[in-house]
This record gives structure tokens, sequence and C-alpha cells, in this order.
């Protein structure tokens, strides 16, 4: 990519610069706790029906065309790509060099390019920079792949092949990813995680939408889950050291980070609740759409005017005992994540390995509200790998190497309820955060284990008869709904939705 006006291209600006210029020029203001905070205006989450891959013939055939995966045609990125180029011409920007991925040998050359300096500031916290790691090796930089964002340019439906004036369009041939339209930044990292999990498949690696943790003696746990089910609450976890947050590789040999920073919900974010990401939210670090108090610059954490999906955005290095390069072994424990708005699966169920490959490919849960455009209250869905959107080959591929990986090293794996419980969502109520805990840290910790368990009757879940620090009317779910005959009534509904989804893979 040749900038014609090169002199108003800053090339990897420094925290201090970025925010100086965010707060000087784009209006952004500096918090309390020294974060940069942002509002993105109409758009809060991601915009799932404007990203699109590019039909190109190197990636047809692998592609799974659906929904979440929209074509495009290589002309019509070709004509965004022009007018992208157009468009920056007269421009200042902000180009960040790094790489995804922890691993070395896997990890990505990337390159972002931004209209704004709070954006670059959210790849720069994101991503390894070139100085780090794997960059090390690999000098003269030279990115594999390019993303370039640019809010202010808008598409034209009716002649650039778009939904809307909003499009994410990734084209593997071209190795790039240009975005426009939105200001929303999880796009950004969503595109390369998409990439990512794309490419690597090819390479024998299994790409993970989940966070991982390590415990003292070096066992791995895995956290699978869509936004909103507790990946980064729950692995933030004060004994053990975090990975990271969201998408993760596993290899032969362990698991690796994708990126080296955390995007984490701050919704009713307190520091008693989440210790380790209350304190993590300082100076460098960047809160989009949360509310500040205008005489105090102390931000709200519960106030949701903007959306339900405010986000803080923080360099690894702000957590307190994370993993400093990124990476772990071998995974000892999976854990799948389910906000379950029905409230009929139980808090905590054993899984058999043919059990786990079935609900990773399965992947049910309920989109909260915030997480995308148009959500405003749970939402049931099944999305494949807990990732579907950005799990875009044929999902067996995925669903094989977890399988492989755990029958090769024996790996233990649970089901986890962080939904509703005494009901539906409107009637029941959210699992309290302390139960989930404490069950979490009995199966990573092998106390369910041995514990005695009983076989639901509709979903064939091992469920155990007691967990420590959970009363034991919590783990079954039947016993906290009013009516039993209730109860049973929606898990055969929730049971018969499953059956109908994974019709698609038989």
């Amino acid at each position: 990519m040749v900038f014609l006006h090169a002199d108003k291209v800053r090339w990897n600006p420094t925290v201090q610069e970025l925010v100086e210029t965010a707060v000087e020029r784009e209006g952004c203001l500096v918090a309390e706790n020294g974060a940069l905070c942002v509002n993105t205006g109409a758009y809060t989450g991601r915009s799932p029906k404007d990203r699109f891959i590019v039909d190109e013939a190197s990636v047809h055939d692998h592609i799974d065309w659906n929904s979440s995966n929209l074509p495009i045609r290589p002309e019509d990125f070709e004509r965004l790509y022009e007018k992208a180029m157009a468009y920056m011409q007269d421009r200042e920007l902000y180009v960040f060099d790094g790489y995804a991925g922890a691993d070395g040998k896997y990890g990505m050359p990337l390159r972002v390019v931004n209209e704004h300096a709070f954006q670059n500031l959210f790849a720069r916290q994101m991503f390894f920079k070139t100085s780090e790691g794997a960059a090390k090796a690999r000098e003269p930089y030279k990115p594999g792949f390019t993303v370039v964002s640019l809010p202010g340019l808008k598409a034209d439906p009716e002649t650039d092949g778009t939904r809307s004036e909003t499009f994410i369009a990734i084209s593997f041939e071209k190795r790039m990813v240009l975005i426009g339209g939105t200001l929303y930044m999880g796009e950004i990292k969503k595109a390369v995680f998409t990439v990512m999990n794309y490419l690597l498949p090819f390479q024998g690696v299994l790409p993970m939408h989940c966070s991982a943790n390590v415990g003292e003696r070096g066992d791995v746990a895995l956290f699978f889950g869509l936004s909103g089910t507790g990946k980064t609450t729950l692995s933030a976890d004060g004994d053990r050291r975090l990975i990271g947050d969201d998408e993760h590789g596993w290899t032969g040999e362990g698991v690796f980070n994708f990126e080296q920073g955390c995007y984490a919900k701050c919704i009713n974010l307190s520091e008693k609740g989440e210790p380790q990401v209350w304190k993590a939210i300082r100076e460098g670090a960047l809160l989009e759409n949360v509310v500040v108090a205008p005489r105090t610059g102390q931000p709200d954490y519960r106030d949701n005017r903007h959306t339900e999906n405010t986000r803080a955005a923080y360099p690894m290095e702000n957590v307190a005992g994370a993993v400093p390069d990124g990476k772990g072994g071998v995974p000892e424990t999976i854990l799948f994540l389910t906000s379950d708005a029905t409230g009929v699966l139980p808090p905590i169920s054993k899984l058999t390995r043919e059990q786990a490959v079935y609900h990773f490919l399965s992947g049910y849960t309920s989109k909260l509200a915030g997480t995308e455009r148009g959500i405003v209250e749970p939402k049931a869905t099944f999305s494949t790998c807990f990732g579907e959107p950005f799990m875009i080959l044929k999902p067996q591929v995925y669903a094989e190497l977890l399988g492989k990986r755990m029958e090769e090293h024996g790996v233990k794996a649970f089901l986890v309820n962080t939904g509703w419980t005494g009901g539906a969502y409107g009637t029941g109520t959210r699992m309290k955060l302390e139960h989930t805990r404490a069950m979490v840290r009995a199966a990573i910790g092998g106390d369910l284990d041995r514990a005695d368990t009983f076989t639901h009757p509709v979903f064939g879940l091992r469920i155990p008869l007691e967990c420590p620090g959970v009363p034991e009317a919590v783990l079954n779910p039947a016993n906290t709904w009013e009516s039993l005959s209730a109860y049973h009534r929606k898990a055969k509904e929730l049971a018969r939705r499953f059956e109908q989804n994974f019709r698609r893979f038989q």
C-alpha cells in the first residue's frame, strides 16, 4: 500500500502521542482513572450482516458459506479498495505494525491503518508490537495481512455490492481487510481473528474463541463462549495466571494467545466483583461508550444509556499476574460457557469427549443485549464452535481438531451455564457469580472428578450431586423452578432445538 502523502502518515506512534491527539483533535477525554474515553456513536456493537468474504477461487471451496459468511465479488472489493485509497490521500493516518499470535512459528505479521488516533491506540493495545516476541526473528518487517479501518468512508449498496453503508470485507488473495462506516473497534480485532481462524487449521493448529489461564503447577484451562457468557470474568482468577481472554491457538505443544491485550465488557463492572479487570483499566487503556461524570471524571459502569456493550481495551501488562509471553502448555480442562436464557441447563455438568464435540459444534448460548446491533434482550442462538461468525471454514474441520487434541491428551470437559436459573429470562434470576466461580474452581481443581453424579433425564448430562461452595439445590436446575412440569416442558423444547440445529452436521 503506497501513501501519496507520506508526510501525513504517522508510523507506530506512542501511546502518549495517540492519547494527546485523540483529546486535542478527536473530542475524546481522559477519565479519572487515566483511561481514554471514546463514544462510537450509532455503532456500539458488531454489524454481522455487513461482514463479507471475497469469493475468490483459492478460498471458495473451503469457506462455509452461510448467513454469517456472506460472499462479495472480487470486482466489488476492488471498487471499495479504490474508494479507500482515494479517501486516504488527503487525510492524516495512523499506522500500527505488529503481530497477531504469541507463537513465533504461527504468528501473523499485521499492519493496521486508521484515520483516528484512538482506533490506532486500540490496535496498539490489542496486538503484539514489532519489537517484541516473534517480531525479533522477522526483520525487515513485512505485513502478512493489512487492516484498513476508515469509519468516515461509507459504501453505496447499489454500486458496491454491500447491504448498507457499513462494510467489513476480507480478501485472502489480496491479504487485506477493508472496514468502513463504523467506529466500533471490535470489528478490527474480530476481522483479524477471522483471518487467523481460516489460516491456522491448514498448519494443524486449532483456533479457538476462548480465554485461557494457568495454575501454579502449569495446568491450563480453556473457557469457550460467546461475548457476555463470562470468558473474561471467569478466566480472571486471582489464584491463576491469565494467558488471554478471547482467542487462542492450540498446537501439539500447547496454546498461545492471538493478542496481547483484553477487550472486556464492563457493564456493571465493580472492584469487588472483578478486581483484575477494574485495576487493569488505567492510563493507556481505552473505554468505549462508558458514561463518565463530567465534574469528577469517574466512569459510571452501571450507566447503559449508550449501550449494554460497554467495553474496556487494555494491554495484558495491566493484568496482575498475566503470562507475559502469552503461551501455555497443553490444556487439562475445557469449560464450555453458555448463557442459557431458558433457565433449564444445569449450572455445571461433566461431558464425555463425544458430548464435548457435540456441544462444541452446537455452540448454544443466548446473545446478550448490545453485543450486536439490534439485540436488546437475551436471544437464544446456536453459534458453531462458540464463534460461528469468525470460524469461516467448514465446522467439521474445527471439531475434528478438537476431538483429536482431547483424545491425545485426555482432556476433561464441562458445560457451564452462566445464564438463568429458577425460570427463563424475565422470570428466573441470573446465576450468582460466586457460585459459578466455585464450580469452575472445583472443575479445574479436580473436586468434580471425584463427585458422584446423576444423569439429566432430557439432556443426558452428568450433574454433580455436590460441589464445594455451592448449595446442593442450585446444582439441579429442576429444583430451582416453582413448577416441575413447567421445567421439563421447557427442557424438552430446548432439547428439540438442539436436535433440529444438529441435523445440519449429519
